[in-house]
């Protein structure tokens, strides 16, 4: 039996465009999960090993609610929600937020972070369109201001 690989690439979503946008206009929805054992996966990669982030004991003692995920973590899980509706990870030209409050994360389960975007403003001279995201932990914002710029096709 032998293998094949098709030289055309499977179909990609349409890349929402400049013209097609408003303010106010909803771009989604996304559920994020943190577990433990994602938090250790992190400070793996990123290089993070704060105690916070993983030894309960260690966290409680500084006076936080338990172990809490990384904030650059939460920011880039996040930016998912863009990306995936931008189409292109590269037309986000620039991110920003405000951490408000921590996402504790259970021993057993999983923290659950809402977010949800929309467009808040639109600049056709610039070709962006700015998203404003709401996110959420447990009903509380956890995230403020958090803003993508988005370059959108003509």
């Amino acid at each position: 039996m032998t293998a094949r690989i098709s030289p055309t690439e499977p179909p990609q979503a349409a890349r929402p465009r400049l013209a097609d946008v408003s303010v106010g206009d909803g771009i989604g929805t996304r559920t994020i999960e943190f577990d433990q054992p994602r938090l250790v996966r992190y400070a793996g990669a990123s290089g993070d090993f704060n105690r916070i982030h993983w030894d309960q004991a260690f966290a409680e003692g500084v006076g936080l609610p338990g172990v809490i995920a990384h904030g650059m973590l939460t920011m880039g899980s996040v930016a998912g929600l863009v990306t995936e509706w931008a189409g292109d990870p590269g037309a986000v030209v620039d991110y920003a937020t405000r951490f408000s409050r921590p996402v504790p994360v259970p021993a057993a389960g999983a923290a659950v972070v809402e977010v949800s975007g929309k467009i808040g403003a639109v600049d056709a001279e610039a070709g962006t369109a700015r998203v404003d995201l709401t996110v959420t932990f447990e009903g509380t914002k956890v995230l403020m201001k958090t803003q993508a710029v988005v370059r959108l096709a003509a």
